[in-house]
């Protein structure tokens, strides 16, 4: 049997990432944090300073802008771990032209394997209107492809606007 998943999906500033966090945090376990997110100015080295402090300390971080499939296969029995984020992990595969398809069917193998309970945290991309170019259309539809993916795999599914979880798929 496989560990159990809970996803995490919300607008941007909704406050999934602290949702995950807060939810790994009264996890008795030992808490890993997988993050996705590339480094690439000023504003983003703020965010993530943030999430740091946020998180506090106690946390394994392993950084895998495009490997997460790898690091979700070392993880134990005996850890959490916080995938922030799903749509950063495809946002960085889209731009380097990698194949999608093969890099989501290994990503969702290797949460079906994982030995840890998982939380994984993405953006809902579906609300707002039509890109008016193609990457973003293009990368609306990939996002859309994996959070359903995401969700038919995940125990529970939470559904975070301003803060409030709304619980979509099993419970918490």
């Amino acid at each position: 049997m496989s560990a159990p998943v809970t996803f995490i999906l919300g607008g941007a500033a909704s406050g999934k990432s602290k949702f995950a966090e807060d939810l790994c945090i009264k996890s008795q376990k030992s808490k890993a944090y997988l993050a996705t997110s590339q480094i690439f100015d000023d504003e983003m080295q703020q965010k993530v300073t943030q999430h740091i402090r946020q998180r506090g300390a106690g946390w394994d971080t392993f950084e895998a802008p495009f490997e997460a499939a790898q690091i979700l296969d070392q993880l134990r029995p005996n850890q959490i771990c916080l995938l922030d984020c799903a749509t950063m992990w495809l946002s960085n595969h889209l731009l380097a032209e990698t194949d999608l398809a093969r890099a989501q069917a290994g990503l969702l193998a290797a949460i079906e394997t994982c030995a840890a309970e998982l939380v994984i945290v993405s953006n809902e991309t579906g609300q707002g209107i039509v890109p008016d170019n193609a990457l973003a259309r293009r990368f609306r539809e990939a996002q859309g492809r994996l959070n359903i993916a995401l969700a038919a795999r995940a125990d529970c599914v939470v559904q975070v606007i301003a803060g409030l979880p709304l619980v979509l798929k099993g419970a918490l």
